[in-house]
């Protein structure tokens, strides 16, 4: 879970098309979930904002509380069930608050949260967020409300998110999927693909540059399907111009799949020093059976091939994944595999998981017929696998020198600061007290002096 506090900001002018907040109440929204759950939870704000609400930053201080939901997996949509009950305490305190829950959850369960203990007053799903100051307005006066039709063009292009902290951001490309794997509610949450225009997405990475932001990070469901709805190019293109738009600034972006991950976007990337030399490229499985099963569009052999395209274009070029283990009917063999894989490829990371059923797709049909302790203990050896993999890589780091971009102070030790380098690695290095020579926004020369599986350690080499 990852939960966005959020400062009090003035609100934009509401225009004479919509209506106003007149008696100044509070949102506070919550956010679980993916990269694209943080970028949407940027555009409420900016839409609650333009119609007169402040943006609290606590529960103890909102009259509206939202929760923007993931429903990938059956453990994101626990806890939304859990925040739901411990919210009733604050709710007996504030028997006006207003509590809705947005997003993914929202469109897939529908109107069941409605009746979620007499607690959830709104649901909304992510194409009907322009209609959320209404249905709060609404619901003050006692009124449920739910809002959960899918589009075929909504993409808020016209919002320009809410951006509160840090120095990196997201720009949504596009919205929805249809891709339609078998075990995924996305294109079923979110809609069909459609696209952003290309001047807009470049013009929004400018102001971003302008506005002191260095790094941001191009988001969508399978990036590389954008197409441009005015015909000015695919995916690699767009990259290419937002690349030339900002020179200075780093770009990445996410999720790939591999059905389309190109030669020409390969390319691209190799092209632009500022592009950054880092893929996501989810492979979900080992087993060319599982994968059709899955509906991913492509083999082993395919996906490797363009591991070795990648490899030889952007020599540098990190790689993470995303792996499911005990999917729909899956073997010791097929899940020896993907460990197979694994060992081949050599992630410098991966989001591994345990296949979990969802209504509405394809798998649930199939049945869930992996016991859930051979699935653990599938897992277990997935996430052992990749953990020695991944320090094995990061050894290799040791004793060199890195640029790397400062993000602040470490979570963890305040005197120690933290930040990315371009292929995404994690740097912790010492702060240098009140004589620093560099600040939040800093390129720094660092030297890795010690590493785990997930983490560079070095200090930072003068300039």
């Amino acid at each position: 879970m990852t939960t966005i506090e959020l400062p009090v900001l003035q609100p934009e002018p509401a225009n004479e098309h919509t209506s106003t907040n007149d008696g100044g109440h509070a949102v506070y929204v919550e956010t679980y979930g993916c990269q694209m759950n943080l970028n949407d939870t940027e555009i409420v704000q900016a839409i609650m904002a333009r119609h007169g609400f402040r943006l609290a930053d606590s529960v103890a201080d909102a009259d509206v509380v939202l929760l923007n939901t993931c429903a990938v997996r059956d453990n994101a949509e626990r806890k939304i069930h859990e925040r739901l009950k411990h919210l009733r305490s604050w709710r007996k305190r504030k028997p006006e608050m207003v509590v809705g829950v947005l997003g993914c959850m929202a469109e897939r369960l529908r109107r069941s949260l409605l009746g979620e203990q007499d607690l959830v007053d709104l649901v909304v799903g992510p194409d009907e967020y322009r209609r959320l100051p209404e249905l709060v307005e609404r619901a003050f006066a006692g009124e449920q409300g739910i809002a959960v039709k899918l589009s075929r063009v909504e993409t808020y292009d016209d919002i320009t998110p809410i951006r509160t902290q840090g120095i990196s951001a997201w720009i949504s490309i596009m919205r929805g999927c249809d891709k339609f794997c078998t075990f995924c509610v996305v294109p079923f949450t979110r809609g069909r693909e459609r696209s952003r225009p290309l001047e807009s997405i470049v013009r929004e990475a400018a102001q971003l540059w302008d506005d002191g932001f260095r790094e941001v990070t191009l988001l969508g469901q399978n990036v590389n399907s954008y197409r441009d709805p005015n015909g000015q190019g695919d995916f690699a293109d767009l990259l290419a111009a937002v690349a030339q738009a900002v020179p200075q600034m780093r770009i990445r972006y996410t999720t790939s799949h591999p059905y389309d991950m190109s030669d020409k976007l390969i390319e691209t990337m190799a092209a632009y020093a500022n592009i950054c030399p880092y893929i996501h490229l989810p492979v979900q499985s080992g087993s060319d059976r599982i994968l059709q099963l899955m509906n991913r569009h492509y083999t082993v052999a395919h996906y490797l091939e363009r591991i070795e395209k990648i490899r030889s274009t952007i020599p540098r070029c990190a790689l993470s994944t995303d792996i499911i283990v005990g999917f729909c009917t899956e073997t010791d063999e097929d899940h020896r595999k993907t460990l197979e894989l694994m060992e081949t490829v050599r992630y410098d990371g991966a989001y591994m998981f345990k296949y979990s059923p969802r209504e509405n797709t394809k798998a649930w049909k199939m049945g869930d017929d992996v016991p859930e302790e051979v699935k653990a203990q599938r897992l277990e050896e997935v996430i052992q696998l990749q953990q020695q993999i991944s320090w094995e890589i990061n050894q290799t780091e040791i004793g060199k020198t890195f640029e790397v971009l400062v993000e602040g102070p470490s979570k963890r030790d305040p005197a120690q600061w933290q930040g990315r380098t371009d292929t995404n690695k994690v740097v912790i290095f010492p702060h240098l007290g009140t004589d620093q020579s560099y600040i939040v926004g800093d390129y720094v020369q660092v030297r890795i002096e010690r590493a785990t599986s997930a983490t560079l350690f070095g200090t930072v080499v003068p300039g």
